[in-house]
């Protein structure tokens, strides 16, 4: 275990440090080289694959950390192997094939779909794509039925101690990690004193409201999270403006307020 740090930030991707529609993280640079200089981890928590999150890191330099990956269903560190249940997303593929059919059919995962099929639903490119299936522990998938027959779906594989999380864009299925519990991992590792928080959909809830100060961040692509029980007593906000934009002045605000001098 390293010595006690400052701080850990824990961050969301899509619609959160990217941006929904341009995948771009541009706008938060000023924050993120502010916290290199500091030294502070950050800790991107996604439900991108473990191929997809070293791409990212590697292009904002974080290479040097771990990163939550597939919803909190393995740990991914540069050069390590994934951390996770061997064998998990063949497990739910064969899960898939015990529903029924009248409700297996509405829900198309990324197994169901093609390279081209997700660079459509994503907007990726078709070599992003085909990393974005590459699944180790989780399902992403989009959904066409009824909430009623989504129940129902969901009530079938909880037979199989398969749970479902919605995100900016899919329904993940997963045996039950959260990035709460993933987070707890990368806490034991640093010991940090303070630990912040960045997410916009409901995905991101448990690490939220795990984190000392957490940050909604505006995503106008999907309704907004309800209220949460961190809102009332300040330790959550909410940023009004969206992705990268309000992260990067979330992160100026807790810097300032944390009085972390910036040396650089």
């Amino acid at each position: 275990m390293q010595s006690s740090i400052p701080l850990v930030v824990f961050s969301d991707l899509d619609g959160t440090l990217l941006d929904h529609e341009t995948y771009s993280w541009a706008p938060a640079k000023p924050a993120l080289k502010r916290l290199a200089r500091l030294e502070v981890p950050v800790i991107l928590a996604s439900s991108k694959t473990a191929d997809e999150i070293h791409a990212i890191q590697s292009d904002m330099g974080l290479t040097s950390y771990p990163a939550i990956i597939e919803n909190g269903a393995g740990i991914f560190r540069s050069g390590i192997e994934e951390q996770g249940e061997p064998q998990d997303y063949a497990k739910l593929r064969s899960i898939l094939d015990k529903v029924s059919p009248d409700l297996r059919e509405h829900f198309l995962g990324f197994g169901d779909l093609s390279n081209e099929d997700v660079a459509r639903a994503t907007g990726l490119s078709q070599d992003a794509a085909a990393s974005a299936r590459t699944r180790s522990f989780s399902e992403p998938g989009l959904w066409s039925g009824s909430s009623e027959a989504q129940n129902r779906f969901l009530s079938e594989l909880a037979k199989y101690d398969v749970t479902a999380r919605a995100g900016g864009r899919f329904l993940t299925l997963s045996f039950g990690k959260t990035k709460k519990d993933r987070m707890e991992d990368v806490v034991a590792l640093y010991s940090p004193n303070v630990t912040v928080a960045l997410g916009d959909a409901p995905n991101d809830v448990e690490m939220l409201d795990n984190s000392d100060y957490g940050f909604i961040v505006s995503n106008p692509h999907h309704p907004p999270l309800p209220r949460l029980k961190g809102e009332d007593d300040g330790r959550i906000e909410r940023i009004d403006a969206p992705g990268p934009e309000g992260w990067n002045a979330a992160m100026m605000a807790i810097l300032d307020r944390l009085e972390l001098i910036d040396r650089g």
